[in-house]
């Protein structure tokens, strides 16, 4: 393999690292992969104000490793990137189910017993 084109390999590798670095990014995504989850739910898991979880989301979205989908005037993010998924899975072990934050008041969240009630 020509050195230019591993070495490409290894920026990417070196980028996901960064990311997967920043604890509150890390409790995102492990947060992400017990299930879709809307920004709300996860600015109550953090325990952050919006605007830093939407900050920590759009660096994950930007490096593809997170998706969003529009529904109404709620915004819900799952992880796209299947290497993310084994990394987590490797480092923290398996995902637990989802979790119940009372505080949520997304309608979905709700409407799906996840963090509401």
């Amino acid at each position: 393999m020509p050195v230019v084109k591993r070495f490409d390999e290894y920026r990417k590798a070196t980028a996901v690292f960064r990311l997967l670095a920043h604890p509150a990014r890390l409790q995102i995504l492990d947060e992400l992969r017990r299930g879709e989850a809307c920004v709300c739910h996860l600015q109550t898991v953090l325990g952050r104000p919006q605007a830093y979880v939407s900050q920590q989301l759009r660096v994950l979205r930007e490096d593809g490793v997170v998706v969003d989908a529009k529904d109404g005037l709620n915004v819900y993010y799952r992880i796209a990137d299947a290497r993310v998924l084994r990394l987590l899975e490797e480092v923290l072990g398996p995902a637990k189910p989802a979790r119940r934050a009372p505080a949520c008041p997304c309608p979905h969240c709700a409407e799906h017993d996840v963090c509401c009630k």
